[in-house]
């Protein structure tokens, strides 16, 4: 069921069904930009722009072009300088929500947490003896 909210590009009301985010007339321009967007990399000179160059040479704002690569309308793959920033860090990632950095770094953490917990775990077993009684004869 559709709920109504206000457009957070124009403050607009509209019904807001979960597939778009804006209201009909930002999504249309919305998807006017993505065209210019897609046409200035089309070309073979522009592939390899980066983020800042595209912004500049287009008027696209930095933060449509993030929400484009994380949805997976402008790819990586073939725009190897786009991406969208980590939440952790801010460096640019183009999959996930965190870098390659950022996401070793958690696993490293995490194997140190559960070496020494490990380790508390050992030393309790260690400080409760088991003493066994023995029968006199």
């Amino acid at each position: 069921m559709a709920e109504v909210r206000n457009c957070p590009t124009c403050g607009g009301m509209f019904n807001y069904t979960g597939l778009r985010d804006v209201c009909g007339t930002c999504a249309q321009a919305e998807e006017q930009m993505y065209e210019t967007v897609y046409r200035f990399l089309r070309k073979r000179e522009n592939r390899a722009a980066n983020i800042d160059r595209i912004v500049e040479v287009t008027g696209v704002t930095q933060e449509l072009l993030h929400r484009w690569v994380r949805k997976g309308r402008l790819q990586p793959a073939l725009f190897p300088n786009l991406g969208y920033p980590c939440d952790k860090c801010g460096a640019l990632t183009s999959t996930g929500k965190i870098c390659a950095k950022c996401t070793e770094e958690i696993q490293s953490d995490l194997r140190t947490f559960d070496a020494a917990q490990e380790l508390r775990e050992a030393m309790k077993a260690q400080e409760r003896g088991t003493y066994y009684a023995q029968k006199d004869r």
